[in-house]
């Protein structure tokens, strides 16, 4: 579990301004799974998806998508790792690959996030941002995510990394802007992810 506490440059939870905001969090929650639920949903509800608001610049690092309050799901997923690190709680990266459009080709990755909650294990939670036939819900032991998968081409990558992938770190700090990063979304096959060296949901 070591290597989902470990802060790093993407996962700053070891900032000054994360802690404050996991403890502010935490307090008064009765145990770890009430601690869990309360970052998810500050990161969900408080942090603009930076598509949906149209907002700038595109955000990375945990502590700069706090410092922002905006981030793509990948960014913001970053935030929610960080913070339940802080908070002594082992949290992963999870990735889908997805219709753009949900009409097929082309795809992209989708980021999300794991937790590892003592009373049901890992258990998975999206903190996307919840709009117009997106639901995304703190319910375990069921994962309430914020989208199925639809074509044959899409994949639900039963992967939790420590660290995020290559391609969407790249991607998010190639393109300061939101539109273009929407023309440039990052994407990566099951495969090739496995090849990276990853770590598996049991």
């Amino acid at each position: 579990m070591d290597i989902y506490l470990q802060t790093s440059e993407m996962i700053d939870w070891q900032n000054p301004a994360i802690v404050e905001r996991a403890n502010i969090l935490a307090l008064n929650q009765p145990d770890s799974i009430a601690i869990a639920r309360s970052c998810f949903e500050w990161v969900r509800d408080e942090i603009r998806h930076s598509y949906d608001y149209q907002m700038n610049p595109v955000t990375c690092r945990a502590s700069d998508v706090l410092r922002h309050r905006t981030g793509y799901c990948y960014a913001k997923s970053h935030l929610l790792a960080a913070l339940l690190r802080a908070n002594g709680l082992p949290a992963g990266l999870c990735y889908q690959r997805l219709s753009i459009d949900d009409t097929g080709a082309p795809y992209c990755l989708h980021g999300l996030n794991a937790v590892y909650l003592p009373e049901i294990g890992w258990y998975r939670m999206d903190a996307r941002g919840n709009r117009t036939g997106v639901d995304a819900q703190f319910t375990p032991p069921i994962e309430q995510l914020a989208f199925k998968l639809q074509f044959e081409e899409e994949t639900d990558f039963p992967v939790i990394f420590a660290e995020p992938l290559n391609v969407v770190i790249e991607a998010l700090q190639r393109h300061l802007l939101w539109d273009e990063l929407l023309e440039n979304l990052p994407d990566c096959s099951l495969e090739n992810a496995q090849a990276i060296g990853v770590h598996f949901r049991p």
